[in-house]
């Protein structure tokens, strides 16, 4: 008898355990991007720190609103399509050239984003390299069938258009400007 009930309990259990892993919902995401940029750290790092004004450099931005409230900054991206983006200024550490941000509310298919930009000397004299990092999930946070346009594949390929457009203007900008 007491065989019978180690096996159901065994059993019971093992049950428990594979039904909560099939039930955690979604995976978190991240994508991590870097580009060489020939141009001094300082001045890489004067425009992406620039909270207010990342219009300059990132193609899909048309105007940047900031915002204080309380101890908190905000900035409110108008994208060119009209969408706009809320996001919350995390940190800025000067002294390692690097800005933590946060999405509060956006138009994009993907929630609980976290970001950070940091600016580090290049390989070569007059270089930098940009690293951006996010980390984040697809909007849809429940378990399969998931909705089209709210799966991991959706947010990745909105993340890493706005990166690579991003980092490819930031160098564009950075190089050409005197």
């Amino acid at each position: 008898m007491k065989k019978i009930l180690a096996l159901i309990a065994l059993g019971l259990t093992t049950s428990l355990v594979s039904m909560s892993a099939s039930a955690h919902g979604p995976s978190p995401l991240k994508v991590d991007k870097s580009v060489t940029i020939k141009a001094e750290p300082a001045k890489v790092w004067a425009l992406v720190k620039d909270f207010g004004n990342m219009q300059k450099w990132h193609p899909a931005v048309t105007n940047t609103k900031l915002e204080k409230k309380g101890e908190d900054t905000f900035r409110t991206l108008t994208l060119k399509d009209g969408g706009t983006i809320l996001e919350k200024l995390r940190s800025a550490d000067e002294a390692d050239m690097k800005i933590r941000y946060e999405i509060v509310s956006s138009v994009l298919p993907l929630t609980d984003y976290n970001a950070y930009i940091v600016v580090k000397k290049g390989a070569n004299p007059g270089e930098s390299t940009v690293q951006w990092v996010g980390r984040f999930y697809r909007l849809y946070k429940l378990n399969p069938p998931i909705p089209a346009g709210q799966d991991d594949e959706t947010a990745l390929n909105a993340i890493n258009g706005i990166y690579d457009a991003g980092l490819a203007n930031l160098k564009k900008v950075a190089e050409s400007s005197k």
